[in-house]
């Protein structure tokens, strides 16, 4: 199986997880159950995905959504500050962080557009890297202290100032976006369809659309999809379930459809998803 960093392992219960990595040759192709946003702050390597293996630099922004699966390759004490955001947390006590100019951007919409197969790479300059990458190392200390959490979370926002580029203060989510999201996200193998989200929401189907591609960077339908696709991920390296059954699980029963948009939005088919594997050890700063 494709292995899998799992929150439950790596940081419990927490919101956050936040540690420095000097990746001396490579690290294991990989997924995760959390949204991490990897810094490169120095060094050289390659960073592997589905689009292939690209050269890294510092100033280099990598985003994940739960179910991407990366790599890291030919490494030279390549610098990687990761910070991990539960998912849970993200709708809960993190939740405020849709409403902070550029981080809605660069945590939900960017890893989920067409083509991107849930990540996302962005530039910072060299000296925002490094500065991120020391942010980032105290973000870990504090969480390490048992900090109080308005200090944590006061961290992981100066980590965020770093990282993100200067933007108009974001809309609010619409009310019937925040409604039928959370729909979605408790029942995604339910079989949703645009008009009965739209009557959920008692809004016309077209404007719903506009509201979550101005909100979410997505139509609801592709919401949808997103959720199954992440949930699908999981269960994939999670459990031995047949691939017809894991589709069936997350609202996608005909196993050849389930293929072909799991493939569109992670890269790979369910099969080489599962039996998608690397090599070596980043070694921790």
């Amino acid at each position: 199986m494709l292995p899998t960093y799992h929150q439950s392992d790596l940081f419990g219960r927490a919101a956050i997880f936040a540690a420095v990595y000097d990746v001396v040759h490579g690290g294991e192709v990989h997924g995760h159950d959390f949204v991490e946003i990897a810094v490169v702050g120095g060094g050289t390597g390659f960073h592997e995905t589905s689009s292939g293996q690209e050269l890294l630099s510092a100033g280099d922004v990598l985003v994940l959504r739960p179910g991407a699966w990366h790599g890291f390759a030919r490494c030279s004490h390549l610098i990687v500050a990761n910070t991990c955001l539960s998912v849970a947390a993200l709708g809960s006590e993190l939740a405020f962080l849709r409403e902070v100019p550029g981080v809605a951007e660069l945590v939900w919409r960017s890893p989920v557009r067409p083509g991107r197969h849930g990540w996302w790479r962005q530039r910072t300059s060299p000296s925002s890297a490094a500065a991120a990458v020391s942010e980032i190392a105290e973000l870990g200390e504090l969480i390490g202290s048992n900090a109080n959490q308005a200090r944590v979370f006061g961290q992981l926002l100066t980590v965020l100032s770093y990282l993100v580029e200067a933007s108009p203060v974001a809309p609010r989510h619409h009310p019937s976006v925040a409604a039928t999201a959370a729909r979605i996200d408790d029942d995604p193998a339910h079989p949703w369809s645009m008009d009965e989200l739209a009557g959920l929401a008692n809004l016309d189907a077209a404007y719903l659309t506009r509201l979550f591609r101005r909100d979410l960077g997505l139509p609801p339908m592709g919401y949808l999809a997103r959720v199954r696709t992440e949930r699908a991920a999981a269960l994939l390296t999670r459990t031995d379930y047949a691939i017809a059954r894991v589709g069936a699980l997350v609202g996608w029963p005909d196993p050849t459809y389930f293929a072909r948009r799991f493939r569109a939005l992670v890269g790979l088919t369910p099969t080489a998803y599962r039996a998608k594997r690397l090599l070596p050890e980043a070694e921790p700063i």
